[in-house]
């Protein structure tokens, strides 16, 4: 399938559901592509971007996705908005229950074919991130990374921040890391982006 097309179906993506538990997910079939993150990492706009949609909802204040979303593409792929983690004015019950669904849904479910992780590239690999990225590894689970708002530093320094990371990032042997620089403002980074995406949810090049 083409970008274009690709997109063209991307722009239809519909809500499907919500679930605070793993067994109120939609059934595990097909496939589906979750998106992670801190509150803060630009998360909904990436999302949004990416599927030339507003399936994620953007706000002021982090914190405000308490619930696994489920976005369906056609009737075998989804796309997955899970909790953003880690901001502070988040009481802690409501931290554990995230981090103990999250894991569940990360860890059982067939379906899911691979991780957009987005990092916001001025506070890359924060203790989510490397506690997630240690969980794909176990699972070899594939991760690709977004450096997110990009657009906030100078190329030059972007560039750096990106080897700097893909440095570290040599430690997971286990599964497959990519990343790549993003920006939503300046929509930074789509084409490399939806390229993954077609090739985790199988539609044919």
């Amino acid at each position: 399938m083409s970008a274009n097309k690709f997109m063209g179906l991307c722009q239809k993506a519909a809500f499907l559901t919500s679930a605070a538990k793993v067994d109120q997910c939609p059934p595990d079939v097909g496939y589906e592509v979750a998106f992670a993150g801190r509150s803060n990492a630009g998360k909904s706009s990436a999302i949004n971007a990416l599927t030339h949609a507003n399936l994620a909802r953007t706000s002021k204040t982090p914190g405000r996705t308490q619930l696994i979303n489920f976005f369906a593409v056609d009737n075998e792929r989804r796309f997955v908005d899970l909790p953003g983690y880690g901001y502070a004015k988040v009481p802690l019950p409501l931290k554990e229950h995230w981090q103990k669904h999250l894991d569940a849904y990360l860890s059982t479910r067939e379906s899911l074919k691979g991780i957009v992780l987005m990092m916001d590239i001025r506070h890359p690999l924060t203790e989510f991130d490397k506690m997630l990225l240690d969980w794909a590894d176990v699972s070899k689970m594939s991760v690709h990374i977004l450096l997110t708002k990009a657009d906030k530093l100078t190329f030059g320094v972007a560039k750096t921040t990106l080897l700097k990371v893909q440095q570290q990032l040599a430690d997971y042997q286990n599964t497959s890391v990519s990343i790549q620089l993003f920006s939503s403002i300046k929509r930074q980074g789509l084409s490399e982006a939806s390229a993954v995406l077609r090739q985790w949810l199988h539609f044919e090049p």
